[in-house]
């Protein structure tokens, strides 16, 4: 019988695998791109504990290792920015980045601060500009940051605050 994949906030301990998985997974970005200097390839441990202090961070896990991780935070003005989505290549392609979208998205909607969510991807992204699209993510802007890269924005508004939903899910 095969372990299920749980959804819960990263634990302070979760810091170091976080970031190897980053690391591992934003290789097939700077491939596309051509620019291994990207911000997710050079984040320091500090700087990604600083980020599991001040905001929110999901982990997926299965059995013990982490699979899978988002962030989120909100500003003053009600944007709730969602970034570093990431999930292990072997777990790609099953549903579980949406899942983790989702629940960051109900985390933040539920503690009534998020007014709308805002993420970016890179132009070349296909795979992520279709989750984020399937999601209900449209397109509000494109911002030309070299030769090689446009980052385009999307946005969705978040829904009216609900019933707080169980932060640890499973499938």
């Amino acid at each position: 019988m095969g372990m299920s994949v749980t959804i819960s906030p990263a634990r302070e301990d979760d810091a170091e695998r976080i970031l190897k998985l980053q690391f591992l997974c934003y290789q097939s970005e700077a491939e596309l791109y051509g620019d291994y200097s990207i911000e997710p390839l050079t984040q320091t441990l500090e700087a990604l504990r600083a980020e599991l202090a001040s905001g929110s961070v999901l982990v997926a896990r299965l059995g013990d290792e982490v699979v899978g991780s988002v962030r989120g935070s909100v500003e003053d003005d009600g944007s709730a920015v969602i970034g570093k989505l990431i999930v292990h290549p072997r777990m790609q392609g099953h549903g579980l980045g949406g899942r983790l979208l989702r629940t960051l998205e109900d985390l933040l909607a539920e503690q009534g601060r998020a007014k709308r969510y805002r993420l970016f991807t890179g132009h070349r992204s296909e795979t992520n500009l279709r989750l984020y699209r399937k999601l209900g993510y449209e397109a509000v802007s494109r911002e030309q940051v070299s030769n090689r890269l446009s980052l385009i924005t999307l946005e969705k508004i978040a829904p009216a605050p609900t019933e707080p939903t169980n932060l640890v899910t499973s499938a």
